[in-house]
């Protein structure tokens, strides 16, 4: 009985090793990988977090809907408009009037 004893006790000692080598080669990938996406993240610019309130999200929010309506209003004039003059100055026409078209658009009153 006790040479069966011992026999499943080197079997399971023998599996164990076996998992505790599979586990050590994962952890050794994962910190080769690690190590090279931190090699190559360190030479790119940190990414900078921008303000997160309630007020920035209603500012991008009211920034990406002025920037659609001018967007869109520059390609119809560059569809419907063969003149090279023409879709020019309405390209410079919405970039001049950006500010003004946010102030009035947007208001805080």
């Amino acid at each position: 009985m006790s040479k069966e004893r011992a026999r499943r006790r080197a079997e399971r000692e023998r599996e164990a090793a076996v998992l505790a080598a599979a586990r050590a080669a994962e952890a050794e990938r994962k910190e080769r990988r690690e190590a090279r996406v931190q090699a190559v993240t360190s030479r790119l610019p940190q990414r900078r977090r921008g303000p997160s309130g309630i007020l920035a999200e209603r500012r991008r929010k009211q920034n990406g809907a002025l920037v659609a309506v001018l967007l869109a209003i520059n390609v119809l004039v560059w569809i419907l408009s063969d003149d090279w003059a023409l879709r020019l100055a309405a390209l410079v026409v919405s970039l001049l009037a950006a500010p003004v078209l946010h102030t009035l658009l947007f208001r805080r009153s």
